[in-house]
């Protein structure tokens, strides 16, 4: 993790445990001498994929940087149900006030990697690689997009800014592919990668003539995705989107599609289930 980056994963810890401490954790600082100390494990309760024990790290250490953290898997690593997935140590008061932050973190960021993980074992034996996209947490969209990564997953742009991506609304607004890419080309001075998308084999066409970086095909049946690949003969990439399902995906991919977004992996995820037990 870049500085830049760090810096941002600080700034959403702070966010969370402020939101959650408030004036005070009043529960604990009531039933919790101050000079004890605790130690406490993190179980996993069901088999999945692990993603966020170096962000639990951080949310315990930002509050005491005294706090000992011994993870015993590896972030990414698939575990069974009842896998000690990390040993703590540190001040009673600290660990229990950071426990349900830790445990929204790395649970949420568990789900999204096992998640993944089921979407890209879909398509092994093909070349397709399955994206994120922008349908994240708000606020949180670092550790989203980090726990993609963590399931096997490839990022999409992070944001408005590193990318250019036409779709249907802009393209509206603009008057046409054309004119949009054509306004793109006028106005980015910095010259960034464009992405248009298109709903069917004419709109391909007209992409296809402007030779943009990449066409993010939407809401295609399997036909015409495979039609849509045979025209465009590896020309540019191609990303297939709209209604993608662990039932449908591998279906997808096996037309040749280069990428395949799905904005289920963060939108909609079941958090892992991983409990914290502490011991005197």
């Amino acid at each position: 993790m870049n500085k830049k980056e760090l810096e941002n994963l600080h700034a959403i810890i702070h966010r969370a445990l402020e939101e959650d401490i408030g004036s005070g954790d009043i529960t604990t600082l009531s039933t919790v001498p101050t000079k004890s100390v605790l130690k406490g494990t993190f179980i996993s309760k069901e088999s999945g994929v692990i993603a966020g024990l170096e962000v639990v790290r951080e949310t315990l250490q930002y509050l005491d940087k005294q706090v000992s953290f011994s993870p015993k898997v590896a972030d990414g690593k698939h575990v069974v149900k009842g896998t000690v997935l990390a040993t703590v140590r540190g001040k009673g008061r600290t660990l229990l006030t950071a426990e349900r932050t830790a445990l929204n973190f790395l649970q949420r960021m568990s789900g999204i990697a096992t998640l993944t993980r089921a979407y890209v074992d879909a398509v092994k034996g093909t070349d397709t690689v399955i994206l994120d996209t922008r349908k994240t947490s708000p606020g949180n969209r670092l550790l989203d997009k980090q726990a993609v990564l963590l399931g096997g997953g490839a990022n999409h742009r992070f944001g408005l800014f590193d990318m250019v991506l036409i779709k249907d609304n802009h393209i509206a607004a603009a008057g046409g592919i054309t004119q949009a890419v054509t306004q793109v080309w006028a106005t980015d001075t910095m010259k960034r990668h464009i992405e248009v998308e298109v709903k069917n084999l004419e709109e391909l066409r007209e992409a296809l003539s402007l030779k943009v970086d990449r066409i993010l095909l939407d809401n295609m049946n399997i036909k015409t995705l495979r039609e849509a690949v045979r025209f465009t003969a590896g020309r540019v990439p191609l990303e297939a989107s709209g209604n993608v399902t662990l039932k449908n995906v591998a279906a997808v991919a096996a037309t040749g599609v280069d990428m395949i977004s799905v904005g289920a992996l963060t939108h909609s995820v079941r958090a892992l289930d991983i409990s914290f037990l502490i011991k005197g």
